[in-house]
């Protein structure tokens, strides 16, 4: 999915007046056997798969998922890490659709500074994108096809739920970007399908083993659609601070995100509100549905929460507000690891 599909533009290499790659001192271009192994590298790694971003989103819910169903005794750790491959892959591949997309319909907007370059001296090609695409759909078929077999109708719908989530952010002639339900789309994907799909790969898999009939969508106890929505909440605010520093960009693709139908403001309240959702969710937990102190371990992500609340509510810059991305996301995997940890013990 798209949630981290903009960050990071900063680089070596920026764009002069012309949208073409700076000159060297000498006043000849940079030596393309000098520069070009080291740019490709980072566009691959640091702008493309960007894996301090996209692996801690992939694994937050499959924590909790995993906790939970540790706490009631169907714990499979085989599904589980299927489970987390296969969302990744996912991921990724919608993550490369989303840059195919923007720099195949909206060349002219230099929304990442490093990719439009690339793609103009040839270290990138739309071409190489696809290709990336293709291979992460085929590694991820195996892991498909084991869930399909496992566990039946219900991992089909499951999978091409997410499928559908990922690719359907700016893909396709109606991308839901332009639909104005991008946030509420990654809230419940992230914050009951993925927890709940990965609760469900479990149940079914230590089903196959023992040679009993494919479970149900209806045995997954009510708290596998609940427990991950704080995490939903967590890994949506990630999105919130990527659409308000490129408000600008996204209204000019004539996508409809928070940010843009409602300007800062409305980013901000929803940013609060689900930051408020996360840490009240614990509290209830712990008070409401009969789980031990150890559900309260979330709270000591707290600090760094309110590190990165004050600069949200006060810029909306891209220098600004860009690092907070990536300290969401260690946010996100911190609270989730531990809130993982406070299931299973409690």
């Amino acid at each position: 999915m798209g949630a981290t599909d903009k960050e990071n533009r900063s680089g070596a290499l920026t764009p002069d007046n012309s949208g073409r790659l700076p000159r060297c001192s000498n006043g000849g271009m940079s030596d393309p056997m000098s520069t070009a192994t080291p740019m490709r590298r980072h566009i691959w790694v640091d702008l493309l798969v960007y894996p301090t971003h996209t692996l801690p989103i992939a694994a937050a819910p499959v924590m909790v998922g995993a906790a939970l169903a540790a706490r009631d005794h169907v714990f499979a750790p085989t599904a589980v890490v299927l489970a987390f491959l296969g969302s990744w892959l996912i991921h990724l591949a919608g993550l490369f659709t989303d840059t195919h997309e923007l720099l195949r319909r909206h060349p002219r907007a230099v929304e990442h500074p490093d990719l439009t370059n690339s793609l103009l001296d040839g270290t990138l090609t739309l071409g190489q994108i696809k290709l990336a695409i293709a291979a992460c759909l085929l590694l991820a078929s195996p892991i498909a096809l084991t869930f399909l077999v496992v566990g039946g109708v219900p991992a089909l719908v499951i999978g091409v739920a997410g499928v559908v989530a990922s690719f359907g952010y700016s893909a396709g002639p109606h991308p839901y970007t332009r639909l104005g339900v991008a946030e509420p789309i990654f809230f419940a994907m992230f914050g009951i399908v993925a927890v709940a799909g990965t609760y469900y790969a479990q149940i079914a898999w230590l089903a196959a083993a023992a040679a009993q009939p494919v479970p149900s969508l209806t045995a997954l106890p009510p708290a596998a659609f609940l427990i991950g929505l704080p995490v939903g909440a967590l890994v949506t605010n990630i999105l919130l601070i990527d659409d308000l520093e490129d408000r600008h960009f996204d209204a000019s693709k004539g996508w409809r995100t928070l940010a843009v139908s409602f300007g800062p403001t409305g980013s901000r309240l929803a940013y609060c509100a689900l930051s408020l959702l996360a840490y009240l969710a614990p509290v209830v937990l712990w008070g409401a549905a009969g789980y031990g102190a150890w559900i309260l371990l979330p709270f000591l992500t707290l600090p760094l929460a309110l590190r990165v609340l004050p600069v949200v509510l006060t810029h909306d810059d891209e220098p600004t507000l860009e690092p907070m991305t990536a300290k969401a996301a260690m946010l996100t995997f911190a609270y989730a690891a531990l809130l993982a940890i406070g299931i299973a013990a409690g």
